[in-house]
Formats: structure tokens, sequence, C-alpha cells
């Protein structure tokens, strides 16, 4: 007796492609992700840690790493209580988290420039001021 359905899914595979991640949230938007990356953005690719926004309680649970995820182009945060000129980063994470409110687990996210720090990057030469010694 054979059987014709998949096999079922293991932890090892992947869950989504990226374009699966793309087509997914240009439906929910009704529109497509901008590709055009902004002059003195963070690049793709780009290592930072999501930090909780000082202002308000979140908007996540804990402090966690990700990379700057070139599903789309940074966009311009239009909300209220945006920061002059702060950008909207798609960050995909290392590890799924919780938001503030208890939803998730979230693998990836649009998230606020002002709630993004920079991590420095271990294959690049730090700058002159915090240069470590050759050996």
């Amino acid at each position: 007796m054979t059987d014709a359905s998949p096999p079922p899914h293991t932890p090892t595979d992947p869950p989504h492609t990226p374009t699966d991640d793309r087509r997914a949230v240009e439906h929910i938007l009704g529109r497509p992700l901008a590709q055009s990356w902004p002059v003195g953005a963070l690049p793709p690719g780009s290592r930072v840690t999501v930090v909780r926004d000082p202002d308000r309680d979140g908007p996540w649970q804990v402090e966690f790493l990700g990379t700057i995820d070139a599903m789309g182009a940074p966009e311009p945060n239009d909300h209220a209580q945006a920061l002059s000129g702060e950008l909207l980063y798609w960050v995909a994470f290392d590890a799924p988290q919780y938001d503030s409110d208890g939803q998730g687990p979230y693998r990836k996210a649009q998230v606020w420039g002002r709630c993004l720090r920079p991590e420095p990057d271990a294959g690049r030469p730090a700058s002159p001021a915090g240069r470590k010694p050759l050996s």
C-alpha cells in the first residue's frame, strides 16, 4: 500500500521562504513592499539588538538579537508617536519572540528604528577609537 501524501513537516524543514513571507505581507497590506533602500538606513544583513522602547512598556518582552531582513526596504514610520524621520525595518529574529502583550511567537516583524541597536560586525575592523590591538 502506498501513501501519496507528502511526508509530515519536521522541525528541521524551513517552514517559509523569503518569497512566501513577502507575498503574505504584500497580500495583507494590499500593496507591494518597497525595495528601494533609503540612503543612510541600516543595510540588509546588519545584526541588531531589538530593545524595549524606553517611553513605553514594550513592544517586546525582552531584548534579543536579529538581522535586518531584505524582504522589504525600510519605510518611513507615519505613526503619530514616531520620531521625525524614523524608519520601520523588517527584522528576522534569531529565535521566536513574544510581544509585551504575550502575543506570538513571532519570527520576523516590522520594528521601529528607535528599538534597534546596531551590533558591531564580527568580521569588520572596529572603529579607530575602539580598535582592538593586533596580536
